[in-house]
């Protein structure tokens, strides 16, 4: 068993110095995939703390970045904890707008921008923010003493010892997304994440063999911690994608073992596979879907037929290896997190020879309080707790005879509470210092842990049943015609449901009907459009409660973005915001409604 580590200057100085000469950060460069060592990258941290505390960081600061994942994020990063300074990570795709708010409301005193349309955004910054002392560029070049460079530079002629921060001392602010009002930051201290770090060496068998390809944004906690912080604890490494639309390209390129990712991506890779199936012969077809089948009854050690014998090994050689191979052909575990991965998704992933791992948690919880691991893994659910960290299901909230209730979290990962928040502290925390985290769940008799909503988002319809619309969209979601939806039915006499088709697939079906498919637009408007959509979402509710049906279905133009102020940077759907946005829509649906 691995010494647990004290902080996060701790945990990265040994691993700097256990695994030197072993691959960091990949980053591709005019085509090629080009490395950085552990020591390339602790030489460059001890550096920039020298640079930044010349130009008067210090312990109790804090320092803003507004970048994508990148080789200088991860520098910053560990510069700032070794001076107990505070990171305050922000999302290239956030509005300018929220930059500024989240650096007035922690007092930034630096900023460090990514890409040069960010710096040329934040540059304005101080006008609004008086604290903010310093704009650095992290693409800037040496001789700009604004530099991210120059800042290494300075460092390297004027070194600062690293502190051993306590337990207690703030490593980051991370601000929720905010589907309602303004952000708000989750101070989370070193104590917090190394509790996350340290119960994940005794749970999942990450090695220095093994390499993920980073996508999710380490501004949010899941790819921060759990990718971030655990991979550089166990000596791996770790490949920078190049884009959201390069991601499989980039996995067949980097030959990763592990993939952390939320259930949207997840989600592509079983739409593109299923789509792929369709244009294949009938016996290949059958065989993938009996493969698929036998894999999961043999996970669960139910006894294969005759044929689903035969079938397994067969389309394991001919399908499985073929799909695995186009992800690089080495992963071999997934890890999934920041919203409920649907089960047909995960028996999929896990069908193909990819182990799937799914957790819960959020930024509040450092992020991880449950996760599925090797030895007690069961699909459907988000696992049992981690080390030191307890569940309680309050009922107090929920109907008299659910089994569900507000899931309650106990454990050193709870944050230390919302920066400059203490109405909403008060709110949050129960007496005993648990934190509500307004999801809903129940606890199994073998102690797995399974989501069923969430609690806000929770609403009554006029027949007092209460419906939790985050499980049911996720199961539309599974429909290659279907991009993105939202269910609705607040005080209402049914559920509806607006959709996002996904065009692409809706063209091509369009023009087999002999449909004008020419304008997104006007395909909405098209009668057999509307009555496919309601066909597709009728058959993959099949399974829902009768009270959960979706008798109505409205079609949207454009999927929900951040662009557009539909979306969280986190990719949590703004309800407030489209229901808004879409009320005459949405009228219309109930219209003559009794």
């Amino acid at each position: 068993m691995a010494d647990p580590f004290k902080n996060l200057v701790d945990m990265f100085e040994k691993s700097v110095k256990k695994h030197a000469s072993q691959e960091l950060f990949g980053t591709k460069r005019g085509g090629a995939w080009q490395w950085s060592t552990y020591q390339e990258i602790g030489d460059k941290v001890t550096a920039l703390r020298g640079g930044l505390a010349a130009i008067g960081i210090k312990k109790g600061d804090c320092v803003a970045v507004v970048s994508n994942n990148r080789e200088e994020w991860a520098i910053l990063a560990y510069a700032c904890y070794g001076l107990g300074a505070a990171l305050v990570p922000m999302y290239e795709a956030q509005n300018p707008k929220e930059w500024a708010f989240i650096a007035n409301d922690c007092s930034a005193v630096a900023l460090v921008a990514g890409s040069g349309k960010v710096l040329e955004t934040a540059k304005k910054l101080p006008e609004k923010v008086p604290s903010l002392k310093h704009v650095i560029g992290m693409e800037l070049p040496k001789d700009d003493p604004d530099s991210f460079a120059s800042l290494i530079e300075k460092g390297k002629s004027s070194p600062v010892d690293a502190l051993d921060p306590e337990p207690k001392d703030t490593a980051c602010l991370i601000y929720t997304s905010g589907t309602t009002g303004n952000p708000k930051g989750v101070i989370l201290s070193h104590g917090n994440i190394v509790s996350n770090v340290n119960a994940v060496q005794h749970m999942l068998p990450i090695g220095v063999d093994d390499r993920s390809l980073s996508f999710l944004p380490w501004a949010h906690s899941f790819g921060h911690t759990c990718e971030l912080h655990v991979m550089i604890s166990r000596g791996a490494s770790i490949a920078l994608a190049e884009a959201v639309d390069k991601i499989v390209s980039n996995l067949a390129e980097v030959h990763p073992t592990l993939l952390f990712s939320v259930p949207r991506i997840f989600n592509r890779i079983y739409d593109g596979v299923n789509k792929q199936m369709t244009e294949k012969p009938a016996i290949i077809k059958s065989l993938f879907a009996t493969g698929i089948r036998a894999a999961t009854k043999k996970r669960k050690g139910e006894s294969l037929t005759f044929g689903e014998s035969i079938a397994l090994p067969l389309a394991r050689k001919i399908i499985f290896t073929k799909i695995v191979d186009k992800f690089g052909g080495r992963l071999k575990y997934a890890f999934s997190g920041g919203a409920a991965l649907s089960r047909e998704v995960a028996e999929f992933i896990d069908g193909l020879g990819i182990t799937v791992y799914e957790g819960y948690g959020l930024t509040e919880t450092s992020p991880i309080a449950t996760a599925n691991r090797p030895g007690a893994h069961k699909i459907g659910s988000v696992g049992k707790p981690i080390e030191d960290v307890k569940i309680v299901i309050d009922k107090t909230q929920t109907a008299p005879d659910a089994k569900d209730g507000e899931i309650v979290i106990y454990g050193p990962n709870i944050m230390q509470g919302y920066f400059n928040r203490d109405e909403e502290n008060k709110a949050v925390f129960t007496e005993d210092r648990g934190f509500r985290t307004g999801d809903l769940g129940f606890v199994d008799d073998e102690g797995f842990l399974y989501i069923t909503g969430r609690l806000k988002e929770l609403y009554k319809l006029q027949n007092g049943k209460y419906v939790a619309p985050a499980p049911l969209e996720e199961k539309l979601k599974l429909s290659p015609l279907i991009a993105n939806c939202m269910v609705y039915g607040d005080n209402q006499l049914f559920n509806v449901a607006l959709v996002v088709p996904d065009f692409a697939n809706l063209k091509d079906w369009a023009k087999e009907q002999g449909i004008d498919a020419s304008s997104d637009a006007k395909l909405i408007e098209e009668p057999k459009v509307k009555e496919k959509l309601q066909a597709e979402v009728d058959h993959f509710a099949a399974e829902f409660k009768g009270f959960e049906e979706i008798k109505k279905v409205g079609l949207l133009p454009e999927d929900f973005t951040t662009e557009n102020g539909m979306m969280t940077p986190s990719m949590k759907v703004k309800r407030r915001v489209v229901v808004e946005r879409y009320k005459d829509k949405i009228d219309s649906l109930y219209a003559g409604a009794k």
